[in-house]
């Protein structure tokens, strides 16, 4: 290959995939809705300063230009709260995704690849982790286990997240191991790391890839849930804890005017597990040259 074809390769391995998601309607809707919530995270926080001083006489204020959003309880802007709570919301789903993706990776490439009793095991514990609900033991090691930051609570709910996607990364190394270009590579000695992550790792990854955006969404879920069951307790700006507070402790939910504070978030919520959901979608078409046509 000469020297001037890597650039070629490069622009179009970045191009071409931005091409496909571009053409597909719900992928690029899914891109702009996550790029959105990308930016709030990282600069939102920088640029919209937040004002913690509490006035009562502005508690539920409906949206002004003052307060786009409106206010909270306690007279505070509902929209600096949101975009402050936006980045630990992210951090933690995003934590929690690569978490449970490595453990799944983890298991699925052992209990593949080794066979036998490791597989047996592996799978016999997959199945344990994919039976029980995830939502009792989530409340229970919340419960016990004191959880401060984004770090602790992206590995509470990594522990029950990685079943699915470990037996699916099984099954592919079942029928990838079979293949001729892996048993060519063994024919020709090459070490285990290299048939590992030459060879198997990179035909799985796709896979990996777009499951990774549900297992973030699978996080907020649950950090929502567990926010608002009051098991974490963590920053008042957390989209959780708005929601919890809301519906528990301020009565905000009876009060018609405080529809925006405890809507917000939840319009949120749901808003980043649609792009979510529309990008997964238009990224399998990507990764999957069958779908195209």
């Amino acid at each position: 290959m000469s020297v001037a074809a890597i650039p070629s390769r490069l622009y179009r391995s970045i191009y071409e995939p931005f091409v496909i998601i571009r053409r597909n309607k719900r992928a690029f809707i899914g891109l702009i809705i996550l790029i959105i919530f990308a930016l709030m995270a990282t600069v939102g926080p920088e640029v919209v300063p937040l004002d913690t001083t509490q006035s009562f006489e502005k508690r539920f204020q409906r949206p002004s230009l003052e307060h786009p959003l409106g206010t909270d309880h306690v007279g505070r802007d509902t929209f600096q709260q949101i975009v402050h709570g936006s980045r630990d919301v992210l951090i933690t789903a995003f934590l929690a995704a690569i978490f449970a993706t490595g453990v799944a990776i983890l298991v699925g490439m052992l209990a593949g690849l080794q066979g036998g009793m490791m597989d047996a095991v592996l799978m016999l514990m997959t199945n344990a982790i994919l039976t029980v609900p995830s939502l009792p033991v989530l409340m229970i090691v919340a419960s016990v286990w004191k959880v401060k930051d984004p770090v602790r609570l992206g590995l509470l709910l990594s522990i029950w997240a990685w079943g699915g996607l470990a037996r699916a990364i099984r099954s592919q190394i079942l029928s990838l191991k079979e293949r001729e270009f892996i048993e060519a590579a063994r024919a020709l000695g090459l070490s285990t790391f290299h048939v590992v992550f030459r060879e198997l790792l990179p035909n799985v990854m796709p896979y990996v890839a777009i499951n990774f955006f549900t297992l973030m969404r699978g996080a907020i879920t649950a950090s929502v849930g567990l926010m608002f069951l009051g098991l974490i307790p963590f920053k008042a700006t957390n989209w959780g804890m708005m929601l919890s507070l809301a519906a528990w402790q301020t009565g905000a939910i009876y009060v018609p005017k405080a529809l925006f504070y405890f809507g917000s978030p939840m319009a949120c919520i749901i808003l980043f597990q649609l792009g979510a959901f529309f990008f997964a979608s238009g990224l399998d078409e990507v990764v999957n040259p069958r779908l195209r046509t």
